[in-house]
């Protein structure tokens, strides 16, 4: 009996991720307008009754998929330098940035959904709290690690200087994404951004 509950239980969750799936997928080439119930149900191979079933209603689905975009990117970012060197703090910092500037499928995918879901909150106020939400989380996992580079440095420092970085993270990564920059460009320019930010000489610097 415990075992027919498991197997429900993880057919449910893997429906569960390919709905979630499916809408980053589908917000990330269409815009969160371009969001429909009935087009997610076929991009998941799922019904849209289900959908339904799983998250209530659009605002629902836009929430999760805002979450599992969080989810996923704590996932491909997790990834922390080995050692015990006295710039291991600060490589770690860099490297949290660059991983979000990778040339590949899933990151791309999150980058331009993220950046879609956030344009269209200018115009949706009720997407406003959700992205503050996940904005604010991020930027506190930021700052823990400069408080790991810059152990002596205030709280709010820490928090301004973390506003800084992931504001420009994501307008590094629109404009990679959009083919301003070439990706090697803007990761150079996140390097040098941290540099300043932790008031020590970039790898380019004599």
């Amino acid at each position: 009996m415990a075992t027919h509950t498991n197997r429900g239980d993880r057919v449910a969750t893997d429906r569960r991720t390919a709905i979630l799936e499916g809408a980053a997928r589908l917000i990330a080439r269409r815009g969160v307008r371009g969001l429909r119930v009935e087009e997610l149900a076929a991009e998941a191979g799922v019904s849209a009754a289900l959908i339904y079933y799983h998250f209530k209603d659009r605002a629902g689905i836009l929430l999760r998929t805002l979450e599992f975009i969080g989810d996923r990117a704590e996932r491909y970012t997790a990834e922390r330098c080995d050692g015990s060197t006295p710039d291991r703090h600060r490589r770690e910092l860099e490297q949290s940035f660059l991983l979000e500037l990778q040339d590949l499928p899933e990151v791309r995918e999150n980058s331009i959904a993220w950046g879609e879901l956030r344009a269209s909150a200018v115009f949706d106020p009720a997407l406003r709290g959700d992205l503050a939400q996940a904005g604010a989380a991020w930027a506190h996992e930021v700052a823990g690690l400069l408080g790991a580079v810059l152990p002596v440095a205030s709280a709010t420092a820490l928090a301004e200087s973390a506003e800084r970085l992931t504001a420009l993270l994501e307008g590094l990564s629109m404009r990679w994404l959009s083919g301003v920059l070439s990706l090697e460009h803007a990761q150079e320019l996140i390097v040098e951004a941290i540099a300043v930010e932790t008031g020590r000489p970039s790898e380019g610097e004599n």
